[in-house]
């Protein structure tokens, strides 16, 4: 495919948190797959999109690929009762190589129609399968870390190597991987705290150290699990000083932490001073009762933020719905006493920007950046016509399963 073309229609994305950078009926213009400028008048040839808005692609900052396929079981649970129920075993079903494909590819093909190109993925304990969801995400065109899971502990024994075995895996994996692709890389994932000895905690540390892969894992998701946590590292003040005594925990390696709904004071500073990104994740909040994570609270204290789906904690694999949900929490949060609460420019920043930064790249259509792209068609929708872009795109994260997704594009390619 040819790398350089241009692009033309209402041009939206958020520079900064907060702001909408907004062109219409402009051009785009790519080079070599990455962003050369956008123009208010270009001589030439141009995909014309007519209409419709042009905006980055959304990024989806922690999902569980080995979730797909029970997303929306069990969410009368809170967290740890619903790992137990539900999870760990669907989990212990990929082990089996022709049911890994299955629903990875699936999976693939599912984020691609919810327009995220970027995302940070959390597969099984299962190495080979592993290899194999970061095979079909290479093949899709997609961009991604991946982790392959580790436990060693209170965990069911299909999901439980020895510490060992895990470390063993672990760095066989990171060697495979790296040098088998060219958009999808490796990502250390103890699964939480609960489920990881120090030992294993220690070598991860060590690992993401040695190969300079980044971490991802869950912190402060649910009060069970906080005391758990304190229980099992009662030297630690809060949940994320305890990745941090063992190099989990940013301070140098990108890291991601998902959820965040319990962190104290304390935990958020420690988020802010290590560079660890909060993956913000509403809608499994919600569905499994672990509460409203106070984001405002985040931002005010230097934390970066960014969206998660957290399939199957969360229902959709959309991120522009997870946009709405960060909202309307926010809302609840305010009106119950709680600080400001998020506006539609804040959490467009946050689906796309915010993550796009994770992965080396600038806000929106910074030139120099690959091309990744959304085309939102909404003229079927009442009353567009008489709408500037910016409140097309509010509609668009509010009415986001109406909204037709016309064309993908990824790393300067369209893959759909």
């Amino acid at each position: 495919m040819n790398r350089d073309f241009v692009l033309k229609g209402n041009i939206v994305y958020a520079p900064v948190l907060g702001e909408l950078f907004i062109a219409e009926n402009a051009f785009l213009v790519v080079r070599d797959g990455k962003v050369q400028a956008i123009k208010t008048e270009y001589q030439g040839e141009a995909i014309d999109y007519g209409n419709r808005l042009i905006i980055p692609s959304l990024c989806d900052m922690h999902v569980h690929a080995s979730q797909y396929a029970m997303a929306g079981m069990g969410l009368d649970l809170e967290l740890l009762p619903w790992l137990l129920a539900y999870t760990f075993p669907e989990e212990s079903r990929y082990a089996d190589r022709a049911y890994a494909e299955e629903v990875y590819e699936a999976f693939a093909k599912a984020l691609l129609r919810a327009g995220t190109t970027r995302a940070c993925v959390l597969g099984t304990i299962h190495t080979d399968t592993v290899l194999l969801l970061m095979d079909i995400l290479e093949r899709t065109g997609l961009t991604a870390y991946v982790g392959k899971v580790n436990m060693d502990r209170n965990a069911p024994k299909p999901l439980c190597e020895d510490t060992k075995t895990s470390l063993g895996e672990t760095r066989r994996w990171i060697e495979e991987s790296l040098k088998r692709y060219t958009h999808v890389k490796p990502m250390i994932t103890p699964r939480f705290i609960p489920n990881c000895t120090p030992e294993l905690l220690k070598g991860l540390g060590e690992l993401a150290r040695e190969f300079g892969v980044p971490i991802q894992s869950h912190l402060s998701e649910n009060t069970g699990e906080v005391a758990w946590v304190k229980a099992l590292e009662p030297d630690a003040a809060f949940y994320g000083q305890a990745y941090e005594k063992y190099g989990l925990f940013g301070d140098g390696v990108p890291t991601v932490m998902a959820h965040c709904v319990q962190s104290p004071k304390e935990e958020r500073a420690l988020l802010a001073k290590n560079g660890v990104l909060m993956a913000h994740c509403p809608d499994s909040n919600s569905n499994l009762a672990s509460g409203m994570a106070d984001v405002r609270a985040m931002l005010d204290a230097g934390v970066l933020v960014a969206l998660g789906s957290d399939l199957a904690g969360g229902c959709t694999l959309s991120i522009l719905e997870a946009a709405a949900q960060a909202i309307r929490i926010s809302k609840l949060r305010e009106a119950a006493g709680g600080g400001r609460a998020l506006t539609m420019p804040e959490t467009f920043y946050l689906a796309t920007s915010a993550g796009a930064a994770f992965f080396g790249d600038g806000p929106g259509f910074t030139p120099g950046s690959p091309l990744h792209a959304l085309v939102l068609d909404d003229s079927h929708l009442l009353g567009t016509r008489d709408l500037k872009p910016a409140q097309r795109l509010e509609r668009c994260i509010y009415l986001s399963r109406d909204v037709k997704i016309s064309a993908v594009y990824a790393n300067g390619k369209k893959i759909r």
